[in-house]
């Protein structure tokens, strides 16, 4: 028996644990020169430093690991963690949990390639990270690798998109910010949406994509005493969990209301590790949007979907496992939401599929089978070919 059981489940949010050397081992010599350690970040509370230059874990750990089962996600995590940094491994760990496709982020490299000091930085990182990426999926189709691309200059976007599709990944992590200055509809980067929609990779946005909402002076308090639990890879504080989602609520109304949907209605794009408390206001808020201002903003009336269908048809989010899944579906559409597991993060709990469940009780069969595979295969219909 495995950890999903009888169930179908597609994992829409898993993770890779870097090493020191993840981007190095895949850098040209030029970006090579620029590139920051990624030593600080994989050590200390995630501590990769003891597995610098492995293959995998010990014979003897990977012996206990493999024990545990269909009690893998009650196992050590992080590093720790079966499959954690090597994708041989993760193919035994998705036997064990027993999910038929699962998403793969990186951990670290976010914020890193994002807002690197230079451009040139940007795409030369994120060229490394996807071809570390690949790597790490090779061999298993079950394993979806996500790509890291800066949309700041859209040629070069572009390239990388053809680099990463050609690498076998699926999917594409962008910023939740204003690429270039410029919003996210502007005409510069219509051929990106083009191609992404042509090729059926969807965009996106993810814990990383902005930084911690919460700036510095937020958290002086005044009482060092007290702890926080952010830091380090996607840990957030109590305070950051309130405004996580300001970016990606400001990024994808802003797509919407420009009507980069509306213009490339195969265009998908999936908002993962944010939560989904949110999603039902949003859609309210945009639908109010479009047709209040139709009259002095006269595009938003040559919309022929409301922000609403666009949604329900394009765009696809994961809750937090406390989130009230079955409220989320009531106020929404149960087109939606996506199970995740967050393996091998601490965030995504002992038990994800025991606690989603009790938010999914009260939803027909037909919603819950939605939840936990279907709007996957919406999502990622290239995977499935």
């Amino acid at each position: 028996m495995t950890y999903a059981g009888d169930r179908l489940i597609y994992d829409a949010d898993s993770h890779l644990m870097e090493l020191p050397d993840f981007l190095s081992a895949h850098a040209d010599a030029a970006t090579l020169k620029q590139l920051p350690p990624l030593y600080a970040d994989t050590t200390g509370q995630f501590d990769g430093k003891p597995y610098a230059g492995a293959t995998g874990h010990t014979p003897e750990d990977l012996q206990k690991l493999v024990a545990l089962g269909d009690n893998l996600t009650k196992g050590p995590k992080w590093h720790e963690a079966l499959g954690s940094f090597s994708g041989r491994e993760r193919s035994t760990a998705l036997d064990l949990l027993g999910f038929e496709r699962q998403v793969v982020f990186s951990s670290f490299c976010a914020r890193l390639i994002f807002a690197a000091s230079t451009i040139d930085l940007r795409y030369g990182a994120a060229n490394a990270h996807n071809r570390a990426m690949a790597a790490f999926c090779a061999g298993d189709r079950r394993l979806i690798g996500v790509a890291m691309v800066p949309l700041d200059d859209p040629q070069r976007a572009l390239l990388e998109i053809d680099h990463a599709h050609d690498l076998g990944l699926g999917a594409v992590w962008i910023a939740a910010d204003a690429p270039g200055g410029r919003s996210p509809g502007h005409p510069l980067h219509d051929p990106i949406w083009a191609t992404l929609s042509e090729r059926r990779i969807p965009f996106i946005l993810h814990v990383g994509s902005a930084p911690l909402s919460i700036a510095d002076e937020w958290m002086n308090d005044g009482r060092p005493e007290r702890k926080s639990a952010r830091g380090g890879a996607e840990v957030i504080g109590s305070k950051d969990l309130t405004v996580i989602h300001h970016a990606a609520v400001r990024f994808l109304s802003v797509l919407i209301l420009d009507g980069v949907l509306e213009l490339h209605p195969q265009l998908r794009g999936g908002v993962i590790e944010i939560g989904a408390g949110w999603v039902p206001d949003m859609i309210r808020r945009l639908d109010h949007a479009a047709s209040i201002w139709s009259r002095s903003e006269p595009h938003l009336a040559e919309m022929k979907r409301a922000p609403s269908m666009q949604i329900r048809d394009q765009l696809r989010f994961t809750p937090y496992p406390f989130e009230a899944v079955g409220t989320l579906v009531e106020e929404s559409y149960p087109e939606l939401y996506l199970f995740s597991s967050d393996y091998p993060h601490a965030e995504g709990g002992r038990d994800p599929i025991g606690r989603f469940p009790r938010t999914t009780d009260a939803l027909p069969e037909s919603a819950r089978t939605q939840f936990f595979s279907a709007n996957f295969t919406d999502l990622y219909p290239n995977t499935f070919v």
